[in-house]
C-alpha cells in the first residue's frame, strides 16, 4: 500500500516524497489509519520495522489540521534513551519539512544553562517534547513546566522502559496529563507488565501485533563456542580475515571491555571509536556522527547503542559477550540488515554464557550455526549449556563421567561464517544509564 492512498495531507505527503517514502511497511499500513481516527492504540512492533514513522506521520497530519494552544506542549513523546530521542527528532525533522511544527528533545547530559534554555522553551510554547523519563520528571519536580495542554502521548520502547525500571516515572508522569487525551504505546514484546501499563494509562485501546519480535531473516547468525581468554584473538583474526567491508558494531555489556576492544583495534590501525556512558553527550554524538558519516569504520559499544539507531549500512554486528536476554540479543543484531540489505551477526560463547545462548536459541526456535575455531586459536570448551560453570564444564571435557554426557547437548559443529522549518531546541537527561551502560 503506498501513502499517498492514506487520508494524509498534501505537505506531509511532499515531506514523504523528498524522502522517498512511497510504500508503507505493515506496520505503518496497520497503525496509522487508527491514529489518524483519534483512538488509543497499542502495538507489537519490533525495532526496524518502520513503526517511528508509522506514529509521526499520523501525529504531523492531526497537529498540522487541527489548532492548538500556541502556548502549550501538544504532543509528548517518551523514549527510552537519549540515542533513540535523537532518532525520533531527526525523523520529525525530515518529515515535517513543509510544516510549521516545532519539536524540542528533552534528554540528559547538559550544564545547568541547558537546563535553564529547556524550561524556557517549554514555556513558551512547542508543538512536540520528545523526552527520557528521568529528565522529565526533574523538569516536572523543579521546573514545574506545563503539560495540561497535551493531546497526543506516546510511548516508545515500552517494554525497554519498564526493563530500566521506569514504570513509576511513566504513571508519574501520565497523571501529570490531561484525562481527555489520545495515548500510544509501541513495544517490541509484551510481557505482562506491558499489559498492566496499558491499562492503566490507554483507554479501550486498539490493539496491533504485526510480529513475534524474532530477528530479520536476512541477517546470517552464527557463534563461536570459546574460553572467555580466546575472545580478543577471534575478534582479529576475524578483522584479519576481512570478515566485512563496511560498518561494524562491536556490542559488550561491560563498558570496561568496550574500552579495552577500542584501544586495542585502535592500536592496531582500525578507524575505531567507543561508545559507553562515561561519554559526555557531546562526545557520544560526535561519535555516532562520525559512524554515520564513514569517519569511524568500528563502532565498539555498550547496549546503550543497541535499540533506536537507524543506520543502513551496518554490515555486521559482533556480540562479545552474551546478551542478558533474547530481547537484547534481537535489538543487538537488529542494528544490521535494515532497508532490505543484508548482514550477518557473531556471538562469542564463553563457557559460563552458555545457558543465556541456549535461552536464545530456544527462543529463535532454531539452532545457531557454531563455527569452529581454527587451530591456532586452541581447543575449544563443548558446548554444554546444561553446565553453564566454566568448573564443571572443563570437568565433564577430562572426562567427567557418562552421567554428563549423557545429560549434555552438544551442538557444536557448522560451517557457516559467519531543516526543519520548525523550532527544534535540544537539551537535558534521563537517568537511565545502569553501571555498566
Amino acid at each position: 500500500m503506498k501513502f499517498n492512498e492514506l487520508d494524509l495531507d498534501e505537505k506531509v505527503l511532499q515531506g514523504l516524497e523528498a524522502m522517498n517514502f512511497e510504500e508503507m511497511t505493515p506496520v505503518q499500513e496497520k497503525t496509522i489509519p487508527v491514529i489518524l481516527e483519534g483512538k488509543d492504540l497499542i502495538a507489537c512492533a519490533q525495532t526496524g520495522t518502520g513503526k517511528t514513522a508509522a506514529y509521526i506521520l499520523p501525529l504531523l497530519n492531526l497537529l498540522y489540521n487541527e489548532s492548538g494552544t500556541s502556548s502549550k506542549v501538544r504532543t509528548l513523546i517518551i523514549a527510552p534513551t537519549r540515542e533513540l530521542a535523537q532518532q525520533i527528532d531527526m525523523q520529525f525533522d525530515g518529515f515535517s519539512y513543509f510544516l510549521p511544527i516545532s519539536t524540542m528533545v528533552v534528554y540528559g547530559g547538559g550544564d545547568g544553562a541547558l537546563w535553564e534554555q529547556q524550561k524556557r522553551s517549554v514555556e513558551m510554547g512547542t508543538d512536540v517534547i520528545i523526552a527520557t523519563p528521568g529528565r522529565l520528571i526533574a523538569h516536572l519536580m523543579h521546573s514545574g513546566i506545563d503539560l495540561s495542554g497535551v493531546e497526543y502521548f506516546i510511548l516508545d520502547e515500552a517494554d525497554r522502559m519498564l526493563d530500566m525500571g521506569f514504570y513509576d516515572d511513566i504513571i508519574q508522569i501520565s497523571k501529570q496529563l490531561p484525562e481527555k487525551r489520545q495515548t500510544i504505546l509501541f513495544s517490541a514484546t509484551m510481557p505482562p507488565k506491558i499489559r498492566k501499563l496499558a491499562k492503566g494509562i490507554l483507554h479501550d485501546p486498539a490493539e496491533i501485533n504485526i510480529a513475534i519480535s524474532k530477528p530479520n531473516e536476512a541477517i546470517s547468525q552464527s557463534a563461536y563456542i570459546c574460553y572467555e581468554a580466546q575472545k580478543m584473538a577471534i575478534v582479529k583474526e576475524l578483522f584479519s580475515q576481512n570478515v566485512a567491508s563496511g560498518k561494524i558494531i562491536i556490542f559488550s555489556s561491560y563498558k570496561q571491555k568496550v574500552k579495552d576492544l577500542a584501544h586495542t583495534l585502535k592500536r592496531m590501525k582500525y578507524r575505531t571509536a567507543a561508545m559507553h556512558s562515561d561519554l559526555e553527550q557531546s562526545q557520544r554524538e560526535e561519535v555516532m556522527l562520525d559512524f554515520k558519516n564513514g569517519k569511524i569504520d568500528i563502532l565498539v559499544a555498550t547496549d546503550i547503542v543497541a535499540r533506536g539507531i537507524d543506520i543502513t549500512d551496518i554490515v555486521l554486528v559482533i556480540n562479545y559477550d552474551v546478551p542478558r536476554d533474547p530481547e537484547d540479543y534481537i535489538h543487538r543484531i537488529g542494528r544490521t540488515a535494515r532497508a532490505s540489505a543484508e548482514g550477518a551477526a557473531i556471538t562469542l560463547v564463553s563457557e559460563t554464557e552458555q545457558g543465556k545462548f541456549d535461552r536464545i536459541e530456544r527462543f529463535l526456535e532454531k539452532e545457531i550455526t557454531k563455527v569452529p575455531l581454527s587451530p591456532e586459536l586452541g581447543d575449544a570448551p563443548a558446548y554444554r549449556p546444561g553446565f553453564s560453570s566454566g568448573k564443571r564444564n572443563r570437568r565433564s571435557k577430562s572426562g567427567g563421567g557418562d552421567k554428563a554426557q549423557n545429560r549434555s547437548r552438544s551442538r557444536s559443529g557448522g560451517d557457516g561464517r559467519h531543516r526543519r522549518r520548525s523550532r527544534k531546541r535540544s537539551g537535558g537527561q534521563s537517568g537511565q544509564s545502569g553501571p555498566n551502560a
